[in-house]
């Protein structure tokens, strides 16, 4: 499993970051935008769906996704649209955690599929956007998912359980704990301050997301990657809220030691739309 594991993250690496770094962003968003079309294909799977059915929820997000860049979105401001994704996260992720597992197929079939494309649209016309803006500001929101997901895992090695005895969602994910949640907005703070520090230290040309954040002001830099991190956890948990009531451990198989797409993607589903949204209201 672990050969197997690696052996994915390699071939996945060796595609992606060539993408990312070329001088165009077009490369990268080609195949993010395969890459978001069978997390659609995986969300209809977990869902239920025939395998016909499946394959038009993957349809569904390459078609929104497609049709979002030829319209011109990757470069037009959607403040309106970022504010409401936030705060469609925020209270339809709060309702859902605390319905819990068995609330989820009491919702009608139609809306949990329709809410679930438009999720992943979101999440990959953020990301689009972030990239046209630069490498520099898509890398500062990604790595904040990658470091608070680390340092959560291993906070929660170390103290989960010693602090608090209440697990953070034992019915959702029973390995998750609050000692491991600190630990991840821990590791996320010191990220924010060290990357803007080494953005004004190297005189950036394109400003990573902490840097536009704390030209606005040193507290709310710290508020916003808290809640970012906080929102991170929040996408995990809603993933895995969604594959217990189906019945499975992954999302699909079509990465080896890995999982699925949605597996590698939860985090990142909520807290791409609040990154423009942050990068929205910061411009005001």
């Amino acid at each position: 499993m672990l050969k197997q594991r690696v052996i994915t993250a390699i071939v996945l690496l060796a595609i992606l970051l060539p993408a990312l770094f070329h001088p165009a962003p077009q490369p990268f968003l080609v195949i993010t935008l395969v890459l978001i079309a069978a997390g659609g294909w995986e969300w209809g799977r977990l869902n239920g769906d025939s395998s016909g059915r499946a394959l038009l929820a993957g349809g569904a997000c390459f078609l929104l996704c497609a049709g979002s860049w030829a319209l011109g979105w990757l470069q037009r401001p959607l403040p309106l649209l970022w504010l409401l994704a936030g705060a469609a996260w925020v209270l339809c992720g709060a309702w859902l955690l605390l319905r819990g597992v068995a609330g989820w197929p009491e919702i009608p079939r139609p809306v949990r599929w329709t809410g679930g494309v438009l999720a992943l649209w979101l999440a990959w016309l953020a990301m689009a956007q972030a990239r046209v803006l630069g490498v520099n500001f898509l890398l500062s929101v990604l790595v904040l998912v990658w470091v608070a997901d680390i340092f959560a895992y291993f906070a929660g090695r170390a103290f989960g359980g010693r602090v608090m005895a209440r697990k953070l969602a034992p019915s959702i994910s029973p390995g998750k704990s609050w000692e491991g949640v600190w630990g991840g907005m821990a590791g996320v703070v010191a990220l924010a301050f060290v990357w803007w520090a080494a953005d004004e230290f190297l005189r950036v040309s394109v400003p990573s997301l902490y840097s536009r954040l704390a030209g606005r002001g040193v507290w709310l830099l710290l508020l916003a990657v808290l809640f970012m991190a906080a929102m991170s956890v929040v996408g995990d948990l809603v993933e895995s809220l969604v594959k217990r009531s189906a019945g499975v451990k992954d999302s699909s198989a079509l990465l080896p030691g890995h999982g699925g797409v949605l597996d590698r993607v939860d985090a990142l589903l909520p807290t791409l739309p609040l990154a423009m949204m942050l990068y929205s209201l910061s411009s005001i």
